[in-house]
């Protein structure tokens, strides 16, 4: 059986965070997914034609919401555009008080790594913090029992030229982040 609503509360996710970086400009959102994320955020591995059977049906499961939603294919997947109705749900779903709202200003306000942990621990007893050891990224971070979220968090620390230090994010799915196998 096919989840929908995971697929939709990905897009209002992925939508408030821009949101959130960039500022609401009342705009559509264009989202692209791969074939594979599509799979698992439906919980169910379709080829592409099957998946644009899923992507129709899923228009009409989100269009109370999200408004009529067009997809088009991409060479990996599709690429997801919602309408400005639907962001402007988003926009007045959300009130600005989500976790990612906060790692977002402290990203934007050069918090150290620390501060940045510290801030995850804020929001939960029950988190996850792996030291990695790879090129890509110098800390996994989540939230073990997926409240407030259950995205999986990858922090990197640069050094600035002027000696200071930045943090930044990428967030995944755990389905994505385990088969990218860092």
């Amino acid at each position: 059986m096919i989840d929908f609503e995971r697929l939709e509360k990905n897009i209002l996710d992925n939508i408030f965070e821009a949101h959130e970086k960039l500022g609401y400009d009342g705009r559509p959102m264009s989202l692209n997914y791969t074939l594979t994320s599509l799979g698992h955020l439906l919980g169910e591995h379709l080829c592409r034609n099957d998946m644009r059977q899923a992507l129709f049906d899923f228009a009409a499961f989100a269009q109370p919401s999200l408004g009529c939603l067009r997809y088009t294919d991409i060479k990996n997947g599709f690429c997801i555009t919602v309408p400005s109705e639907g962001t402007e749900f988003v926009h007045t779903l959300y009130d600005g008080e989500k976790f990612i709202s906060h790692l977002i200003k402290a990203v934007k306000s050069h918090w150290t790594a620390e501060e940045i942990l510290e801030l995850f621990r804020s929001f939960s007893d029950s988190i996850s913090i792996t030291e990695t050891d790879n090129d890509e990224f110098q800390y996994l971070v989540y939230f073990e029992n997926g409240d407030p979220d259950d995205y999986r968090y990858c922090l990197s620390v640069d050094e600035e030229i002027d000696g200071s230090v930045h943090v930044t994010y990428h967030r995944f799915i755990r389905e994505d982040y385990d088969e990218l196998k860092f």
